[in-house]
């Protein structure tokens, strides 16, 4: 049966699901919520068995099981597990400082005890069931906590399976390098409305794969003339359809249906690969059951919270979070997630499965699914063989997030259910489990933040304990898992950035969840606008008055809390049962107030006026200077000084705004050039590159120059990267002065096709340029959060005016 065929039957059925199973799913979900809140009513109506049944689970609260005791009567042993538990897992991160087997197994069943043991305090010693308003409260915040906590342990018992390829990768890469092994490739860009230069730059990349037996195709679903002429230029094929059907799922299906190439790579519009992508992943197809290879998404340009807030080469983009801890431990479980691009798949194994899901938004998530239910593998090779373009402002970002949020969530109402869907094996559900759940999790950051305000504004209590209790029970729980965090996922992202991540969009993707319960099918499919450039600083009120109505909120309950007196150290003396409740609930507001002012500033988005990325590139180069001549009457004025002092208009900044620098004399025409000593018109100087982009370079100039002015017009140059054997026509725009060595910034002039090629290769297509960036530890994090937020980039510059990514050089 052909594609287009089993689309058309494949549209039928869903059409039947939409009708049916959102209504048995939505009502599931919807029943929970409405039992709950029928509970609670019945028991502030006083209904007697639900006020017995909760007057039984108090007294449980007060007289606990000794094992939610505690055991110590001496103050001084309360820290002991604390201590010595810290110090069994730093002397085995220290043996151990990358996490090796044997290492994982040792804190993992550390943290797994100890949440044990902190969700049985919390369940039978914790809650406050003293009244209706309370015990709804208390039970609420518990059972939010649950979702959390079963999220992490589920990927702690994920992470014992964790898997790397990469020597895999060496191994089966042999039979492609001698050409033994060369299956045909279709690899496909499917495009909507993305820029030409964009595509330009991911196509150039895809013709420069090592790779003889492959065709590249451009899907336009956008049907744009423009586009066609690109491909025609690049001399790639072209390839479009009558409509926009099923979105980027269709536009897949109708190449596929023209196409016959053994293997299907798929690149996103923006996404350009490195030369050895089909080298490191083609010889896996060499074990018949192999159906898919998923590689990680890099990154060539930053993420908008990490520029908004100024982090750029501190943490790496939240995304590689995924793809450096998160994949590894599905593929262990054989529950690798298919990320839409950067993929390689078996044509006859997506062609048993319909190709690709057409049912929901996440197209790639459910087409993945669906082929491991059919027996074949799906894997995840960890090496950065490809780069796209992050989300370019927060707006952008938010609204990424919320696509990926509805179509994963779709999972509940269509047929590729992984947790239903015949097939599967339990580890892979529960590893698609873990993802489902994490969405849900996210809500729970919403409770979090909102749950101390219950106290201050309601006079609820949701969490009841003695100080000691929290010492013994909650300071272990909380200390160990600060302190391996990052050591458990590779150094991909710290605890405390996190919650910041976390918090930025936890309201938008809360709302989310709450319609992908309601009307999972009612929001249709919107592209990640790219390529956009900005020249000012820009506050996204609408993303960010929720959060700020929660600042506003949190900060009048700090005060209410203060004003009452309440002592949350203990320091008076006096002694009251809930003495440690309130001071429990001033330091969890003061700490969602220190989150919820840096999200805030991760709502101004900084100037980003380059559409083409800057890379840290740096390369051996001459400049060849051509002089100009200088007369008194236009005020033309050479860029070879002759030690003499000029008078000149010199553009000091990047910008269309000349300022005026004014020196006492001017040589005569006559004398320039062609004095003692004088340096010849053409003039050649040495340099290295410190920034480059596919627009320009900055130079910094190895001999001792008098560059020291500029002219009012842009004087001809031509750059020589010395390594790369590239020359490139340029126009020297500023000059600056760093510890006293010139600094030159030119921009290339247009290229033509074979020199646009080399230059794009260069910056986006060298194996293993892009580098994986490591977090700084807990306490370091939590500096840099401090800065982020007393020192806000839009008050307090704290970069150049370029924010480049850094690379590995070769």
């Amino acid at each position: 049966m052909t594609i287009s065929r089993l689309n058309e039957r494949e549209s039928g059925a869903a059409i039947g699901l939409k009708r049916l199973v959102p209504r048995m799913a939505t009502l599931v979900m919807l029943g929970l919520g409405a039992l709950f809140v029928a509970v609670g009513v019945s028991w502030q109506l006083g209904q007697p068995t639900i006020a017995n049944g909760f007057a039984q689970l108090e007294a449980l609260q007060d007289a606990p099981p000794l094992g939610v005791q505690v055991i110590f009567s001496q103050p001084d042993l309360l820290l002991a597990p604390t201590i010595g538990l810290l110090l069994i897992v730093f002397g085995v991160m220290k043996l151990s400082p990358t996490p090796q087997p044997w290492s994982r197994w040792v804190v993992v069943s550390i943290i797994l005890i100890l949440t044990g043991r902190y969700v049985l305090w919390r369940s039978l010693s914790s809650l406050n069931l003293n009244t209706p308003l309370n015990g709804m409260f208390s039970l609420l915040l518990l059972g939010f906590e649950l979702i959390t906590i079963i999220t992490g342990s589920l990927q702690l018992l994920l992470l014992l399976r964790r898997r790397d390829r990469r020597r895999e990768a060496d191994l089966y890469s042999e039979a492609v390098l001698s050409g033994d092994f060369l299956p045909s490739v279709d690899v496909m860009i499917p495009t909507y409305d993305e820029p030409a230069f964009i595509l330009r730059r991911t196509i150039i990349g895809c013709q420069a794969m090592e790779y003889p037996n492959k065709t590249i195709y451009l899907l336009d679903d956008t049907r744009r003339p423009e586009i066609r002429t690109l491909a025609h230029e690049l001399g790639c094929q072209y390839l479009t359809r009558p409509d926009n059907r099923f979105a980027k799922a269709g536009n897949l299906n109708h190449a596929i249906a023209q196409t016959s190439g053994e293997l299907i790579t798929v690149f996103d519009a923006d996404f350009v690969p490195t030369k050895n992508f089909l080298t490191r992943t083609v010889g896996f197809f060499q074990q018949p059951q192999i159906a898919l290879v998923q590689t990680p998404q890099s990154f060539y340009n930053i993420d908008p919270v990490t520029r908004n807030l100024g982090l750029e080469k501190i943490t790496p983009p939240e995304e590689e979070t995924f793809y450096d801890h998160i994949q590894p431990l599905k593929d262990g479980a054989g529950g690798v997630v298919c990320a839409g691009t950067s993929f390689v798949v078996r044509r006859r194994s997506l062609e048993e499965v319909g190709g690709f899901v057409t049912e929901s938004l996440s197209e790639d998530y459910f087409t993945a699914i669906r082929i491991a239910a059919q027996g074949h593998q799906v894997i995840y090779l960890n090496e950065k063989l490809s780069a796209g373009l992050a989300a370019e402002n927060i707006a952008a970002h938010a609204m990424q997030r919320v696509r990926w949020g509805q179509g994963t969530l779709q999972a509940f109402f269509i047929s590729s259910n992984p947790l239903t869907i015949p097939g599967l094996s339990l580890m892979q559900r529960l590893s698609h489990l873990e993802g489902l759940l994490n969405w849900f999790s996210i809500t729970s950051r919403v409770i979090f933040l909102l749950m101390p305000l219950a106290y201050a504004f309601l006079g609820v209590i949701p969490v009841q304990s003695k100080g000691v209790e929290l010492v013994y029970f909650f300071l272990p729980y909380y200390a160990v898992q600060l302190c391996v965090f990052a050591w458990l996922n590779g150094r991909s992202r710290s605890a405390f950035l996190s919650d910041v991540y976390s918090v930025v969009l936890c309201l938008p993707l809360s709302v989310v969840v709450l319609r992908a319960i309601l009307r999972p099918f009612g929001k249709s499919f919107k592209v990640t606008p790219k390529g956009t450039a900005s020249s000012r600083f820009v506050f996204n009120w609408t993303l960010a008055w929720p959060l700020l109505a929660l600042f506003i909120a949190t900060a009048v309950s700090i005060w209410m809390i203060m004003n009452d007196g309440i002592d949350p150290l203990g320091l008076s003396g006096v002694e009251t049962a809930d003495m440690p409740t309130f001071g429990l609930g001033w330091f969890w507001s003061a700490y969602n107030l220190f989150i919820l002012g840096i999200a805030l500033w991760a709502m101004v988005d900084a100037p980003n006026p380059y559409t083409s990325p800057w890379f840290d590139l740096q390369r051996r180069v001459t400049l060849h200077i051509q002089a100009q001549s200088v007369t008194r009457d236009n005020s033309v004025y050479p860029f070879v000084q002759t030690g003499r002092r000029l008078q000149a208009t010199a553009v000091l900044e990047a910008t269309s705004t000349p300022r005026t620098t004014v020196v006492d004399e001017i040589t005569d025409h006559a004398s320039i050039g062609h004095s003692s000593g004088d340096r010849s018109p053409n003039e050649v100087l040495w340099g290295t590159t410190t920034l480059m982009s596919e627009a320009g370079a900055e130079i910094r100039l190895s001999q001792a120059s008098s560059l020291s002015i500029y002219p009012e017009s842009p004087v001809p140059v031509t750059l020589t990267l010395l390594e790369d054997r590239l020359t490139i026509p340029c126009r020297m725009v500023r000059t600056r002065s760093d510890q006293g060595k010139t600094i030159v910034r030119v921009e290339f002039q247009p290229l033509p096709l074979a020199q646009q090629r080399r230059l794009i290769e260069l910056l986006f297509c060298r194996p293993g340029q892009w580098m994986r960036l490591n977090v700084p530890n807990e306490w370091r994090s939590l500096l840099y959060m401090v800065r982020a937020l007393l020192m806000p980039r839009f008050l307090f510059g704290r970069s150049r005016d370029i924010s480049a990514v850094q690379v590995n050089q070769d």
